[in-house]
């Protein structure tokens, strides 16, 4: 397109310089978090900004801190002249590790006329608990005397082994048990650990320390304490060990009070039973637990974990995190987590050992039910077809099975509410695919998996499973009837049933549509991708593996923080990477590294270049879309350390290990690499690692690496090009789209001069790149890349203007497409692009296309001034409209525009105290934006 005449046609709300611009402080936070932050040490604050006015911006702030509920002033910044919103520190002010309150804080905000606004409202961050280490870690049984086997290769063919068997059958049976645990104290106390007197005290603050082990549901005088499942999110809990801040003010009540923990076994202790994809064990399940309770006098007591505990056995009689859960309602002990309960009967816990790894709080937002769904088909499985399925999912399938398709693919678990007699069983058997006989299928996807529900016979029963979840879209029903369908042989009634979308619950800050039919469905495959394997990690698929692939953290870096706030959740996972990196600077491909790949065909699956470069590659992201350069600053020894070992594995430069670029495409079904040499992805991405971690040496200041590295790279250079590049031709590699678009995408396409030393070569650039779209367009403007290679051939193509070729390659109903999943009948991304060759439909690892949507069809893009954004739209192919939201630390950036007529419309939304440089389609010249609203027009 040819665009000219550009104008800017309306400015709404013209700035007024008179007078106050009526600022209003909204989204208070604490390293960069909502609500009540634990921190450790003195933290950063933030705060953004609303005006009905266009060009506000901040001149200058006032911080004010105080204890919670003494009103004690901490610190005061007094006005600071900076336009600093976010990431403000507040170094100096008297912010004790060991504080038992609450601090309290709010800032004001002075205009660019030295107008000043209202106090904010006040927000509260705590510190952490330093003392939460020295309590008891209780339970039922020690490791010790469980005799679990130890080591992390429990998987695949080992297991087979006979003394492997042996060993796991050996274990005590009461070391995966699923346990309740209670304790009862008074609250009113007038002197610490005194529980027996009790006084009309005032509470002013409660807080709870949790870590229950693998998972937990906390409960007070009865009702359960938050909302989150499978807490605390899952580690390696040799190294790191996750609790949770409750404050429970307000569930506490003056005299007796109960508390009452459930426990499951979760990735900590995973013995296997139905499917497994691995066995580890770091101990049978535990508990720690806090509660420090504040008083108006300043008095305060503290109830913990220890031997005045009591524990008995809970009603799940089954739980694993690969193979499902059973659940005996007739096993319920009513009140058992409330005041006046007998628990005579009870146990006296076991103290037990601690886990290895360090108590960290849990900064990453919890996992939830977040989305339900409900019936949209119902099938009933004849006598013919429930025999045929018996044989093709080798099991049983009871008579009176019929399966329920929910309409929606996801993660989770199914919730039933169901009325029947005692002792009766109702079984659900979950699956994201059917047989030929149209029952559940789990053949691809890791069986047997199910859950299991034995009736109470009281009335109406509600029940989901707790501490295991799977892949699924249909729901098989075995031992029970719909409501209102015949029962001739009175079966349990099903009242209701829905299927429980179960994700994380860090905040979607994004909004995405368009004129296309199939980028809009695109996007949400690939959000219902995303949000079913985001759940403690980013794994590859929620049903087989569950494991944290680290290869889609970065190739798929730019689409998740788009559209997603991981302001805190990249932290957690960047401390599970280096938590998972080995002594010798190895970096495995799985974070957390529950099973250690080794044996016949295994190493490429226990190391590979592209996936371990995410410990160095995706602070990076971090720090360009957060400004926070804090992760690299940190893990900058773990970045050095790889790089170190890759250099160990390299000869003369070239790497030569790693799985390439995974499940690229061809008449084949996809796996490993095929297309492009696995050396060539290997080694680009060392290259890539090597060049991050010079940039990062310069953030810290370290010349001597700055020198090393750069050296280094320089090594790696010549190589890749003495070892890859055929100068005659331009091709890199085979000349596949993925050997020449990496090297276009990391700038190598150099050449040496007289002395040696490489310098860009513009001219080999263009060829190659001509090279690339010729490949495309040979492939009918389809793509061969893979896992690795998707993002990489995208970008490469979008930075040099390509967009309509890209619009091509995405806009139609065949394989390799988006738009073949969709006539499929996909509801998430698929693992492969042919979902009827893969055995997985719910992976998010080809997203990559999103990162397209937003950074060129929406155009927002990060600067490297961290209040300005660039705005850059790329209407292509037949595009009418984009509309788009995207909502930063700063506040919200709309972009909304149409091209029709021969008139392109951009309207746009600029937070306050934030600029934007927009560049209209076809003008070199930009204009920048203050905050506001604005419209602009340009014609064709």
């Amino acid at each position: 397109m040819n665009f000219r005449n550009y104008f800017l046609l309306v400015l709404l709300c013209l700035p007024c310089f008179m007078q106050a611009k009526n600022i209003t402080i909204s989204g208070l936070t604490c390293e960069m978090q909502e609500g009540l932050v634990v921190v450790e040490g003195a933290p950063r604050l933030g705060w953004a900004m609303e005006s009905p006015q266009n060009g506000t911006r901040q001149s200058a702030y006032e911080i004010d801190i105080r204890e919670a509920f003494t009103g004690r002033q901490i610190w005061n910044s007094g006005k600071v002249y900076s336009s600093q919103s976010q990431l403000v520190s507040i170094k100096g002010a008297d912010i004790r590790p060991d504080n038992p309150f609450n601090y309290s804080w709010r800032v004001r905000v002075w205009d660019e006329t030295d107008a000043p606004s209202e106090w904010s409202r006040e927000a509260k961050f705590r510190s952490a608990s330093s003392r939460l280490s020295e309590g008891k870690w209780i339970g039922a049984i020690t490791r010790q005397n469980a005799h679990l086997p130890e080591g992390r290769k429990f998987h695949g063919g080992e297991l087979k082994k006979p003394e492997v068997k042996a060993a796991w059958e050996a274990v005590d049976t009461l070391a995966k048990k699923s346990i309740c645990l209670r304790r009862t104290f008074q609250v009113g106390d007038t002197t610490e650990g005194n529980t027996n007197r009790q006084s009309s005290k005032k509470i002013v603050e409660a807080t709870a320390y949790v870590c229950g082990l693998g998972f937990y549901e906390f409960s007070l005088n009865g009702k359960k304490v938050g909302n989150s499942e499978f807490a605390p999110l899952w580690s390696d809990y040799d190294k790191t060990v996750y609790y949770n801040t409750y404050d429970v003010t307000e569930q506490l009540r003056h005299g007796e009070n109960a508390v009452g923990i459930l426990l499951g076994n979760g990735f900590y202790n995973v013995q296997g039973g139905r499917y497994r994809k691995l066995q580890i064990s770091f101990g049978p399940p535990t508990l720690l637990f806090e509660l420090v309770i504040n008083y108006e006098d300043g008095t305060s007591t503290t109830l913990r974990s220890d031997n005045d505990w009591k524990y008995d056995f809970s009603p799940i009689t089954f739980n694993c995190i690969y193979g499902g859960e059973d659940y005996d309602a007739r096993r319920e002990q009513k009140g058992w987590n409330q005041v006046g309960f007998d628990d005579s009967h009870w146990r006296p816990v076991v103290i037990q050992e601690a886990p290895k790894g360090i108590l960290r709080p849990q900064m990453a937002p919890p996992v939830k039910i977040m989305e339900r769904y409900d019936i949209q088909k119902v099938t009933k499985l004849n006598a013919e077809q429930v025999a045929s399925a018996s044989k093709s999912t080798k099991r049983t399938v009871d008579p009176s099975a019929f399966v329920l398709d929910m309409g929606q693919n996801l993660a989770g678990f199914p919730e039933i509410t169901v009325r029947g007699k005692r002792g009766q069983k109702v079984t659900l058997l979950v699956a994201e695919a059917l047989t030929d006989e149209g029952a559940c299928n789990q053949r691809q996807t890791g069986r047997q998996h199910y859950y299991e529900y034995t009736l109470k016979g009281e009335g109406d029963e509600t029940w989901h499973p707790r501490f295991s979840y799977y892949g699924f879209r249909y729901i098989q029903v075995e031992g029970a009837v719909l409501k209102g369908q015949k029962n001739p042989q009175k079966l349990p009634v099903l009242k209701n049933i829905q299927s429980c979308f179960v994700f994380n619950s860090a905040k979607k800050v994004s909004t995405f549509e368009s004129s296309n039919r199939i980028f809009n469905a695109a996007h949400r495959l690939i959000e219902k991708a995303v949000r079913s394997n985001m759940q403690s990690v980013f794994t590859d698929c929620p049903h087989r593996e569950k494991l944290g692939w680290l290869e889609q953290v970065h190739l798929n870096g730019p689409g998740l923080l788009y559209n997603y706030d991981l302001t805190a959740y990249a932290p957690q996972i960047m401390q599970n990477m280096a938590d998972a990196q080995h002594t010798n600077g190895a970096m495995p491909t799985t974070a957390p590294e529950y099973v250690v790949f080794e044996g016949p065909g295994m190493d490429a699956f226990a190391e590979s270049p592209e996936w371990g470069g995410s410990l160095v590659i995706f602070p990076f992201m971090y720090y360009e879309t957060y400004g926070d350069d804090s992760l690299i600053k940190k893990y900058y020894p773990n970045m050095r350390r790889y790089v170190d070992y890759l250099k160990t594995r390299a000869e003369m430069g070239i790497l030569s290990f790693g799985l390439g670029d995974w499940y690229d495409y061809g008449d084949f079904r996809a796996g490993f690499s095929r297309n492009t040499p696995v050396p060539l992805v290997a080694t680009a991405h060392y290259y890539m690692t090597v060049m991050y971690l010079i940039k990062a040496a310069k953030m810290v200041g370290n010349d001597f690496d700055i020198h090393y590295y750069t050296s280094l790279a320089h090594e790696i250079l010549a190589a890749f090009n003495k070892c890859f590049l055929n100068k005659e031709t331009a091709q890199y590699g085979t000349g596949s789209q993925c050997s020449n678009a990496l090297p276009l995408f990391l700038q190598m396409t150099q050449d040496s001069d007289e002395q040696g030393s490489y310098q860009p070569d513009a001219k080999l650039d263009e060829k190659v790149l001509m090279n690339l779209i010729k490949d495309v367009e040979a492939h009918g403007n389809r793509l061969t890349t893979g896992d690795v290679g998707n993002r990489y051939l995208i970008q490469t193509l979008a930075r040099n203007g390509q967009h309509e070729l890209i619009y091509k390659m995405f806009n139609h109903e065949e394989a390799p497409g988006y738009g073949f999943q969709l006539k499929f009948g996909a509801t998430t991304l698929t693992e492969q692009w042919d979902p009827r060759q893969g055995s997985s439909w719910n992976h998010f690892m080809m997203g990559q296309i999103d990162e397209w949507f937003f950074n060129s069809l929406v155009g927002i893009r990060p600067s490297t001034t961290y209040q300005k954004f660039i705005i850059a739209p790329q209407p292509v192919g037949d595009l009418k409209y984009v509309k788009a939201s995207y909502e930063t630390l700063y506040g919200t950036i709309v972009v909304d525009w149409t091209s029709q007529n021969g008139t392109f419309t951009l309207n746009i939304s600029v937070p306050v105290n934030t600029t934007a440089v927009v560049y209209l389609p076809g003008e070199k010249e930009p204009k920048e934006i203050q905050s506001g609203t604005y419209q602009l027009v340009c014609a064709k």
